[in-house]
């Protein structure tokens, strides 16, 4: 091992290469996404990796940003909140000043505090729950999707107004979204003069939920709103068509996938689902759409458009005062944007001031359809 404590032609090539790697990293613009790509909630990951990607390879072919390419860093965090400061931590390492972070509220909530002290400009296409920005009021993080407090009130102004049940049992997975979406359902019919006769938790990975079935049957109720994700929502509508309990479901968008169609089956016909709007139908965004296309990527999902929505205000952002992250955060909250999900304007805590979410409905084959 000599030859490592002498100044060889080969050690100052691997010197050379070295530097030339430095200033080649120098010439990009590093953006971390953070996301499950491993565990049952892949799909968000996948979705919101499909949408910054496409954003950020639609950029650099134009270009890039100001001269520099945009470099994404793919990070894994399972959407598992004990792997959210590991997973920011990840982000820091690399060098990224600025992040397209996290789907999952969970993750988020404990993940934030370390954007806000590294000082890194981070956008969540995906983490719904208010205590990501209202826990610390954060300067750095930003959102572009609604928060519950917005698509728990939406769905719950829908079963009054429009559904008109006369006993609701709203169900929720204990976690930090699910308890929180249903929560703001819970209250929200309760306001609008609706029966809410359960309200209760299950618990995540259990594989026979016959016990709560037999509470809604009890309960008599013939409208069941879930807060939680897919496996949970599959395996409750599949036992409860089985086991005789024929009455309307609800959940929200982090519900909706095809791994949903498949713990279901035929017992998704009929579901209901809030998601965001169909933002591959606004006039303008053609373009994009095409982009997806071309790369082989499927645009149609509740966080491909946010999350390509997050890459252009960063882009737009730097643009326009340059990489101090700093001065980023400080024009977005400042700007107002026209991206992919529509007009995007921030309020003091890094919330959108308006999103549009729709309701959808399933049929027996898993296609979904907007009403």
């Amino acid at each position: 091992m000599k030859f490592l404590h002498r100044l060889t032609p080969v050690a100052m090539a691997f010197g050379a290469l070295a530097l030339a790697g430095s200033v080649h990293a120098a010439d990009t613009i590093k953006i971390g996404i953070p996301q499950p790509m491993t565990g049952p909630n892949t799909q968000y990951g996948d979705q919101i990796q499909a949408g910054a990607l496409t954003a950020i390879e639609t950029i650099n072919a134009k270009g890039g940003v100001k001269g520099k390419k945009l470099e994404p860093i793919l990070i894994d965090d399972g959407c598992e909140p004990k792997q959210a400061v590991p997973a920011a931590n990840r982000v820091v390492n690399s060098g990224a000043k600025f992040a397209v972070a996290h789907a999952c509220s969970g993750v988020t909530v404990a993940a934030v505090n370390v954007y806000e002290q590294e000082g890194i400009v981070g956008i969540t296409p995906g983490a719904t729950s208010p205590l990501v920005t209202d826990t610390i009021k954060p300067h750095f993080f930003f959102r572009t999707i609604g928060r519950d407090d917005q698509q728990g009130p939406y769905a719950a102004r829908y079963i009054a107004n429009t559904l008109k049940p006369k006993k609701v049992a709203v169900l929720h997975d204990k976690q930090t979204y699910g308890s929180g979406v249903a929560t703001q359902v819970k209250d929200t019919l309760t306001k609008e003069g609706v029966n809410v006769a359960l309200f209760e938790g299950i618990n995540v990975g259990d594989s026979d939920y016959s016990a709560i079935i037999t509470k809604l049957k009890s309960a008599g109720v013939d409208l069941v709103y879930f807060g939680g994700y897919h496996p949970e929502l599959g395996l409750l509508l599949r036992q409860s068509r089985e086991q005789g309990l024929k009455v309307q479901f609800m959940g929200p968008e982090g519900t909706a996938n095809q791994d949903l169609v498949a713990i279901a089956g035929p017992a998704i016909e009929g579901l209901l689902v809030t998601l965001p709007a169909d933002f591959t139908k606004l006039p303008g965004n053609e373009s994009i759409v095409k982009a997806f296309k071309d790369a082989k990527r499927d645009p149609d999902g509740a966080f491909q458009m946010p999350a390509y929505a997050a890459v252009q205000i960063l882009a737009d952002s730097i643009t326009a005062v340059g990489e101090d992250p700093a001065k980023v955060a400080d024009y977005m909250h400042k700007t107002t944007f026209n991206t992919g999900i529509g007009k995007v304007e921030y309020d003091a805590k890094g919330d959108l001031k308006n999103f549009e979410f729709a309701v959808y409905k399933w049929d027996k084959n898993g296609k979904k359809t907007q009403l």
